[in-house]
C-alpha cells in the first residue's frame, strides 16, 4: 500500500514538500501575541482596560519598592473620541535612557524571570504587553517620561512595538527639563496609552484598585475617570511599612525536574555530585547531601544483605579465618582470627562491605602489635574465608526475618518455603549479595509464586512486609559515587539521582525569597476598605511547592456596612489582585469545598460560595505562582496550596465562629435582661399588692441574678460614691471614666482627672474580683452633671445604675 507521504511531489508541477517548506518561518513573540492578545487578557475593551491598569500599576509598585520608596501612583483614565487615554504615574526610581525602549517595547524583556524570589512581574510581557494592545487598537504611540533620581532632566520616548521583530520602534526620543515634562514628581515614570476601550468594567477596575490597596497598605493610590466628580482616593495605612526586602534563593531539590537537573549537571563547575548539591541547591548541607548520596547508592549500586555467624557447633569461624593467613606468625594469625571472629559474633549481621572494613581494622591493629605484614592478597583471603562462612546457613537468617513480618497465621512450613526460596535467589545472584529494591521485589515475589497453592496464599501485603523487612536488614554499600559529568551523560543514572533528592528529607526553602503582607497589615488593610464589625487574618508558615516556597495568608471582614448575599470573595498571588475567572481558580474550590455552617455563615445546599454579610481574602506569595494562563487571572489546582489556602481560611474562620457564637450568646444574654428588666418591678408591685406589705427593694437584683458586673452611682450632699460589683465568678477590669460638669476633689491615687474645655474626665480602672466590691469616692459642687462611660467588660454583662 502507497502512502500519501511518499506520493507528494510525483505529479506533474510536484515539489509539494518545497513549497510548504518556502511557507514556513519562525514568528516573534510579538506577532504571536499580536494575533492572541486575548491569551494575555486583552480580549475586549472593558477587560483591556482594566489588564492596561493593572500591569502598568504592578510595575509601578514593583520599582517603587525595589528602590525603597513608598508608593504614590496616579491613574488617569480619559476620554478620547472614540478611544480612552490611559495614564499611570508612579514616584519610583525611574527608568535609564537605554532601558526604557525595552522596557516598554519588547516583549519577554525583564530582570526577573530566572529570580527565584517574589514579585508581582515574572515574565516581562505585562507593560509591554498593554503597550501592544493599544498600537493594536488606536494606531498611537506610547508615550513615556521618566526621571531618575540623579537626573535633571526626564527622557521621553513615544514608540511602539515591531511585531515581525519584537524590538520598540521609536518615533520620538527627547531630553526634557522639569518644566517641560507631564511627569509630576521629581523622579519616576508615566506612561500613556491610548486605546480602544470602553467603561463596561468600572465596576472590575473599581475592585482592582480597591482590593490593591487592601493587600499593599504602605501605598497611597488615586483614580480619575470620567463620571466621576473627584479622583478617589485609597490612603496608605499610617505606619505600614514597605515590604520586606527579598532575597534570591537557589532551587529546592524536592522541585527539579529530570530535564533540568541534566542542564544543571551539564553546566556546574563542580567534579563531585556531593559539591554539586550543595553548591547548586538551597538547604543542602553536607549531613543532608550525605543522606542524598546514601539514597542514590540505593538506587545505584544496591545495597548489600548481612549475614549472622551460623550458630551451629560446626561452625569454627576462627579456625577458617585462621586458615586463610599463611606465614605471619602463630601469636599474630591467631590474634587476628580471634579477633575477627569475636567481632563477626558480636554483631546481628555483617555485609560484605562491612567486612572487608573489620578486617582492614584488625589487620592494621595485629600489624602494629606484632610487626607482622597482612597484605592485600591475606585480608582478600580473610574476606573470603569468612564471607563463605557467614554465608554457610542463609535460610536460617532469612527466616526470622520472613517471621517476624508476615502474620502469625502463616504456619511454619510456608514461613521455611519461603526463606529456602529467598536463600536460593540470594545465593545465585551478586556474589556480596548486593540487590536493589526493585530486585529485592523480584526475589519476594518470585519466591511466593512458586510457593502458592490451593493451601498455601500469600498476598500483596505479606509481599510487601517482607520487601520491607529485607530492605531495612540490607546495608548502603560505601562505593564512591559516579562523578558529575558521568551522571549528567546517562539519563538513567541522572534519574536514580533525581529519586534520591525527592525521597531525602530535606527543610524547606527558606523565607527570605519571600515578602508576605503578615496577618497584622492584612487586618489594617481590610479594615481601611471595608466597614465591618469583625476582622480576623491569618499568615501561615513557608511550604513548598516545585521548590518554589509559598506562603498562604487569609483574611475576613464581617457584618457592619457590609451587604448581605454571597459573600465577596478577594483573590491576591504576590499582591496582585485576581479580576478575573473567579470560577476557574484554586482559591474558589477550596472556598467552595468548606462546610461554612461550622464557621456561622449559610450555605445553601453545604456546599458553594458562602452566604453572608462578609468579605474573604485569600493571598498566595510564591517565587512563582502557578497561574493557569498568561494573562494570570487564576491560580492553578496545585494540591499543596490548596491545602494552605484552606488551612489559613480555616485559621481566620474559626476566630469567625467564637465572634459568632459569643454575638449569638450576648444577643440571648440582652433578651434575657430586657424580660427581666421589665417583670422584676412588676413581680416587686404584685408581691406587695397580694401581701399587703412595703414593696420589696430590687435594687441590684437584676445584677445578681445574671451574674453581672454593676455600677452604681450614689450622690449624698457633694459626696459622689462609685460602687463597682462583681456578682460573676470571674475577676473584671473595667475601665471607668466618669465625665463631670464640675471640678472634682479629693480624688483617691488609684483615680486620674484630666480636664478638657470645662468638663472633668475622671478616669478609673480597679480590678475587681468574683464576688468583690469596690468603690470610689470625691467631692464635688451640689448641682454637678453626670455622664459615665464603661468599656473593658461586655455591655451585656452589665448592669449600670448611674
Amino acid at each position: 500500500m502507497t502512502s500519501i507521504q511518499s506520493t507528494l511531489g510525483e505529479e506533474e508541477g510536484g515539489g509539494i514538500a518545497e513549497e510548504l517548506a518556502e511557507g514556513q518561518r519562525a514568528i516573534s513573540i510579538a506577532e504571536f501575541f499580536e494575533k492572541n492578545k486575548h491569551m494575555l487578557g486583552f480580549d475586549s475593551g472593558a477587560r483591556g482596560l482594566v489588564t492596561a491598569v493593572k500591569e502598568a500599576v504592578d510595575n509601578a509598585l514593583d520599582a517603587t519598592e525595589e528602590a525603597g520608596i513608598k508608593p504614590d501612583i496616579s491613574i488617569e483614565i480619559r476620554e478620547s473620541g472614540d478611544y480612552y487615554t490611559l495614564i499611570v504615574e508612579d514616584n519610583g526610581p525611574g527608568i535609564t535612557r537605554e532601558q526604557i525602549p525595552k522596557v516598554f517595547g519588547k516583549l519577554l524583556y525583564g530582570s526577573r524571570f530566572h529570580a527565584r524570589e517574589q514579585s508581582r512581574g515574572q515574565q516581562g510581557i505585562g507593560i509591554s504587553a498593554a503597550v501592544l494592545y493599544s498600537q493594536l487598537t488606536s494606531g498611537k504611540p506610547a508615550k513615556i517620561t521618566s526621571r531618575t533620581q540623579r537626573s535633571e532632566t526626564a527622557q521621553y520616548f513615544e514608540l511602539i512595538i515591531d511585531t515581525d521583530t519584537n524590538e520598540p520602534e521609536i518615533q520620538v526620543d527627547e531630553e526634557r527639563a522639569p518644566g517641560e515634562s507631564d511627569l509630576s514628581p521629581t523622579h519616576g515614570t508615566r506612561i500613556e496609552m491610548e486605546m480602544e476601550a470602553n467603561m463596561r468594567a468600572r465596576q472590575q477596575l473599581h475592585d482592582y484598585v480597591k482590593h490593591t490597596a487592601v493587600v499593599n497598605p504602605h501605598a497611597r493610590l488615586v483614580l480619575s475617570e470620567p463620571g466621576l466628580d473627584e479622583p478617589r482616593h485609597y490612603e496608605r495605612v499610617e505606619g505600614a511599612d514597605l515590604p520586606a526586602e527579598t532575597e534570591e534563593i537557589r532551587p529546592h531539590p524536592h522541585g527539579v525536574e529530570l530535564g533540568t537537573l541534566i542542564k544543571m549537571l551539564g553546566a556546574t563547575e563542580s567534579y563531585s555530585v556531593s559539591g554539586f548539591l550543595q553548591e547548586e541547591f538551597t538547604r543542602v548541607g553536607a549531613k543532608t547531601s550525605e543522606k542524598v548520596l546514601n539514597s542514590f547508592r540505593d538506587r545505584h549500586f544496591g545495597r548489600e544483605m548481612g549475614w549472622a555467624v551460623p550458630r551451629s557447633p560446626e561452625t569454627d569461624l576462627e579456625a577458617a579465618i585462621a586458615d586463610a593467613v599463611a606465614n605471619k606468625g602463630a601469636a599474630a594469625t591467631q590474634t587476628f582470627a580471634e579477633r575477627v571472629a569475636n567481632t563477626l559474633s558480636s554483631r546481628e549481621r555483617t555485609a560484605h562491605s562491612e567486612l572487608a572494613e573489620i578486617v582492614d581494622t584488625v589487620a592494621d591493629d595485629v600489624e602494629s602489635e606484632f610487626d607482622a605484614n597482612f597484605g592485600d592478597t591475606v585480608r582478600e583471603n580473610a574476606v573470603e574465608a569468612a564471607w563463605e562462612i557467614l554465608r554457610s546457613d542463609l535460610t536460617a537468617d532469612l527466616y526470622g526475618l520472613v517471621d517476624e513480618s508476615t502474620s502469625t497465621r502463616k504456619d511454619d512450613a510456608t514461613v521455611s518455603g519461603l526463606a529456602e526460596r529467598l536463600a536460593d535467589k540470594f545465593d545465585s545472584g551478586d556474589p556480596r549479595n548486593r540487590a536493589t529494591r526493585a530486585t529485592v521485589v523480584e526475589y519476594v515475589d518470585r519466591s511466593a509464586d512458586r510457593l502458592v497453592s490451593e493451601e498455601i496464599s500469600f498476598g500483596e501485603t505479606a509481599r510487601e512486609n517482607v520487601v520491607e523487612a529485607l530492605w531495612a536488614a540490607m546495608r548502603t554499600v560505601p562505593d564512591d559515587v559516579p562523578k558529575v559529568k558521568r551522571v549528567a551523560d546517562d539519563r538513567d543514572t541522572a534519574s536514580q539521582l533525581l529519586e534520591a533528592m525527592r525521597e531525602t528529607d530535606i527543610l524547606a526553602p527558606p523565607t527570605n525569597c519571600l515578602s508576605p503582607i503578615t496577618a497584622e497589615l492584612v487586618e489594617a488593610g481590610l479594615k481601611k476598605e471595608f466597614d465591618a464589625d469583625f476582622y480576623a487574618a491569618s499568615t501561615r508558615d513557608a511550604e513548598v511547592h516545585g521548590g518554589d516556597p509559598f506562603v498562604v495568608e487569609a483574611g475576613i471582614a464581617y457584618g457592619g456596612e457590609l451587604e448581605d448575599g454571597t459573600v465577596d470573595l478577594l483573590r491576591f498571588a504576590n499582591r496582585v489582585p485576581l479580576v478575573y475567572q473567579r470560577g476557574a481558580c484554586a482559591t474558589t474550590d477550596v472556598i467552595k469545598s468548606i462546610g461554612w455552617r461550622n464557621y456561622g455563615l449559610d450555605q445553601p445546599g453545604g456546599s458553594g460560595m458562602p452566604n453572608g454579610p462578609a468579605v474573604l481574602m485569600i493571598h498566595v506569595a510564591s517565587t512563582n505562582v502557578p497561574f493557569t494562563s498568561e494573562s494570570k487571572d487564576a491560580i492553578a489546582n496545585i494540591p499543596e496550596i490548596e491545602d494552605e489556602i484552606e488551612l489559613a481560611i480555616r485559621e481566620a474562620a474559626r476566630e469567625l465562629k467564637s465572634y459568632l457564637n459569643k454575638r449569638r450568646s450576648m444577643q440571648k444574654r440582652r433578651k434575657k435582661q430586657d424580660v427581666l428588666g421589665r417583670i422584676l418591678p412588676e413581680m416587686a408591685d404584685k408581691l406587695s399588692e397580694v401581701t399587703g406589705r412595703q414593696r420589696p427593694n430590687i435594687d441590684g437584683a437584676l445584677a445578681r441574678i445574671m451574674n453581672n458586673v454593676s455600677v452604681e452611682r450614689e450622690v449624698d450632699d457633694g459626696t459622689v460614691t462609685l460602687v463597682v460589683e462583681n456578682h460573676s465568678d470571674r475577676t473584671e477590669s473595667p475601665k471607668i471614666t466618669e465625665i463631670v460638669s464640675a471640678e472634682p476633689t479629693d480624688l483617691p491615687d488609684a483615680a486620674s482627672v484630666v480636664d478638657l474645655d470645662g468638663e472633668w474626665f475622671i478616669t478609673w480602672e480597679p480590678s475587681v474580683g468574683a464576688g468583690e466590691t469596690v468603690k470610689l469616692t470625691y467631692a464635688v459642687a451640689d448641682d454637678a452633671d453626670f455622664e459615665i462611660d464603661i468599656d473593658g467588660v461586655d455591655a451585656e454583662k452589665m448592669t449600670i445604675d448611674a
